[in-house]
């Protein structure tokens, strides 16, 4: 055997160390996981196999006639075609939302629809001919059409057969339970009496809701406020928070039981802690407490900051329409103004890193009377800080790259020349059969599904492939 060994001082003499740089695709097979780096390599090939692969409209049926949703819709559709847009805001999907598993997807409609779909049922559908695109209604878990439009839905995480539904139309929150065929709600939350000013009652309406545990709900109003109500002590709520403006709140977020995100129609983002300071009040007090919040920012001023994007438009407050927290980047909140812009703010030095502007819709000449004041909620793709927006301009769905990293397409710093030797990362426009009004994303697969102007469900995935026996057969016999 020794005459095998090396002396260990020739090896230090004539060592040469070879560099070599690793081979990222061995690591991933070695590792058994995805590192952020290596996931945003390959992101352009995910955005690049998404299509739509599945079309299911709204025409379903209750008690053996067409749905609310149907006859509306159709309707509506019919008298605006062509006319400035009045009344756009009443149609289509209001809002998607998959339960924590995948295993159901909740939709409602703002002409009163509540469904709840099987996504599995769903997807093999969208493998069916072209001809025939109806959903199968039998495989639904719920369909009711209730009197008053819908506008916000989230399943409740503690339990996956309760879903919570909010209308601008009422002060109330309004809990199904899925296993219930009823068009009336198990339990029913109720915001306190306004107070009526100069014989004029003050502006009504839930615009979203948020669920912290199995017994807290949260839901904001038209009136600059979230009511907070504990299911154990009553159905009014027994706290709140306050933005201390009468301005609508459009959209809230938790994240996690630590803090309360809000955006307002006047374009601020507000911050509560829930863990402590002067927030920390509305869950220490069983009496009706109105907490302000800890950080108010105005969104436009941030925006200002900006050098490049401020020298190229003029920037005034907007109406941010969403906020969503980065599922694989907690620091990452996501927005959407009412004029297309979508963007990302951090909430670690509270500044703005990402901006996406598409081109308003005047400058496409096939879609100059579409109208831009739609209501888009978009959605986190689940690993890759992919964000999926609704164009404001054409049937269409975008696909951002909002990675957390100067060499993000989208990121205020991208520098083009820089970045040039390093490969190439876009973002895509998905070209839909429908208008987008708001989206959901699988939580496992990354599959999207979006609700449409016309109150259909359109399904982006990868193409799915047939496969025949006779094909293996015949690779064996070469």
């Amino acid at each position: 055997m020794e005459k095998y060994a090396v002396p260990v001082p020739a090896i230090g003499e004539n060592a040469n160390p070879i560099t070599r740089s690793h081979w990222k695709r061995s690591l991933v097979e070695l590792n058994g996981k995805f590192k952020g780096h290596y996931r945003h390599d390959v992101s352009p090939l995910l955005m690049q196999s998404y299509s739509e692969i599945g079309a299911f409209p709204h025409t379903y049926h209750i008690q053996g006639g067409p749905c609310e949703t149907h006859i509306r819709n159709s309707y509506s559709l019919f008298m605006i075609n062509g006319a400035t847009g009045c009344g756009i805001r009443e149609l289509g999907v209001s809002a998607l939302e998959f339960d924590k598993q995948g295993i159901y997807l909740a939709s409602v409609t703002r002409s009163g629809c509540l469904t709840v779909h099987d996504f599995e049922s769903l997807y093999c559908q969208s493998n069916q001919p072209a001809l025939n695109p109806k959903e199968d209604e039998s495989k639904q878990l719920l369909h009711i059409s209730l009197s008053n439009s819908i506008d916000a839905v989230r399943w409740n995480p503690a339990n996956q057969d309760e879903v919570a539904c909010t209308s601008l139309s009422h002060n109330e929150v309004h809990i199904f339970d899925i296993g219930y065929i009823s068009s009336e709600p198990t339990e029913v939350l109720r915001k306190r009496p306004t107070v009526t000013v100069h014989v004029s009652s003050v502006r009504k309406g839930l615009t979203d809701i948020a669920l912290l545990d199995d017994t807290r709900v949260l839901a904001s109003d038209t009136c600059g406020a979230i009511s907070i109500w504990d299911r154990r002590a009553g159905d009014l709520p027994q706290t709140g928070l306050t933005t201390n403006l009468n301005s609508s709140l459009t959209s809230i977020q938790l994240n996690g039981d630590q803090c309360v995100y809000g955006a307002s129609k006047s374009g601020f983002i507000y911050i509560w802690d829930l863990r402590g300071g002067r927030s920390s009040a509305a869950f220490q007090s069983h009496k009706e407490v109105h907490s302000s919040p800890m950080i108010s920012l105005k969104l436009a001023s941030m925006l200002n900051k900006i050098e490049l994007l401020k020298a190229q438009s003029n920037i005034l407050p907007k109406e941010i329409q969403s906020i969503d927290i980065n599922p694989s980047c907690s620091n990452q909140l996501g927005f959407h103004l009412d004029d297309g812009w979508s963007g990302v703010l951090d909430m670690h030095n509270l500044q703005v890193t990402h901006i996406h502007c598409p081109p308003p819709p005047w400058l496409e000449e096939t879609n100059a009377d579409c109208p831009i004041s739609l209501l888009r909620k978009p959605s986190w793709l689940p690993a890759h800080s992919v964000y999926a927006v609704g164009s404001s301009s054409s049937n269409g769905l975008h696909l951002l790259d909002f990675y957390p990293n100067r060499n993000s397409p989208c990121h205020v710093d991208y520098d083009e020349l820089k970045e040039r030797y390093e490969p190439c990362k876009q973002n895509k426009l998905i070209t839909l059969s429908g208008r987008v009004t708001a989206c959901a994303t699988h939580p496992l697969n990354g599959t999207i599904v979006v609700g449409t102007l016309e109150a259909s469900l359109l399904m982006i995935s990868q193409k799915h492939l047939s496969w025949n026996k006779g094909d293996d057969d015949d690779k064996d016999h070469k």
